[in-house]
């Protein structure tokens, strides 16, 4: 059991980021305009509206909130993709019932103005671990969906990464459990994380996958069906990371390895705060406040 688990805020691991951002909007002599638009009734997703309205107008962004009509959504985004005065777009998921039709629309947004990393030229490079939109200038950075992106700098912050290795193979060494396989995080976060060195542990209702670079043997991650449980995984990971997004779920805190990093990023409480401070070594319940930080930051 670890003699004392620390509880770190969303707030902490964001700020440093803030500070970074919003000094560098003042040497621009402008405000960046950043334009979303909300074509859902979801209260979750008017809540992250809200919460990305105050961060970014606080941080020194121009940001325009439109309620529009799904039937008009993708109007908006191609007249919002012409708008010279506009500089990034983002919408508020999930807009339709299929899936299908939300990927379509995420293509419509020109990768020059997507700040959520959902441009097919942004996934692939993910997943193929091309960290560079211009190779080989190799100038600027590929944008990283916001989420993934905030886990891993939670990881950093903790100092799961291993600062002293090379770039791209600073978590050689770890196992992480992502409980959680969605396309939009558990899925990428997962490639990320095998892409950087780790063994990671992909769980979902379907069963467990394990993604590797074969111990860095490969260019980018490749993934295999284990016959493993949740418990098991968990068991042998130094970091468990859950977004499970149902009240019922709750990650069962003794199948935690003793002195392993727990963090949440679901909008349901996965991790029982008390009983998961008497196996983890770092808590991090939230993490809601660094991807608004990371959307922004990829603006």
């Amino acid at each position: 059991m670890p003699s004392i688990c620390r509880v770190i805020s969303a707030a902490s691991i964001a700020e440093p980021f803030k500070e970074e951002i919003s000094k560098g909007i003042a040497s621009l002599g402008f405000k960046p305009v950043l334009r979303a638009f909300l074509a859902n009734n979801d209260p979750s997703a008017r809540e992250y509206a809200a919460w990305t309205a105050k961060t970014a107008t606080d941080m020194g962004f121009n940001f325009y909130l439109e309620e529009v009509r799904q039937a008009h959504l993708e109007e908006a985004i191609r007249e919002a993709n012409n708008d010279r005065t506009v500089n990034g777009i983002m919408n508020y998921w999930p807009v339709f019932p299929n899936l299908q039709d939300d990927l379509r629309l995420q293509q419509l947004v020109t990768p020059l103005k997507d700040v959520e990393g959902f441009s097919s030229i942004f996934i692939e490079n993910l997943y193929s671990n091309i960290r560079y939109f211009d190779p080989p200038t190799n100038l600027i950075q590929s944008i990283l969906p916001a989420t993934p992106l905030a886990l891993v700098k939670a990881l950093e912050h903790v100092g799961v990464y291993n600062a002293v290795l090379d770039r791209g193979t600073r978590l050689y060494g770890k196992t992480i459990t992502i409980v959680n396989r969605s396309d939009i995080v558990g899925r990428p976060l997962a490639a990320l994380c095998a892409n950087d060195g780790a063994t990671v542990y992909s769980v979902d209702v379907s069963g467990v996958r394990r993604y590797t670079r074969d111990r860095l043997q490969l260019s980018c991650h490749r993934w295999e069906e284990v016959d493993m449980t949740m418990r098991q995984a968990a068991s042998q990971s130094d970091v468990v990371i859950c977004g499970v997004p149902s009240e019922q779920f709750k990650f069962p805190s003794s199948s935690l390895k003793d002195g392993a990093v727990a963090i949440n990023f679901s909008s349901a409480k996965n991790f029982d705060k008390d009983t998961i401070k008497e196996h983890a070594s770092i808590y991090i319940p939230t993490i809601g406040k660094v991807t608004i930080t990371m959307l922004l930051r990829n603006l």
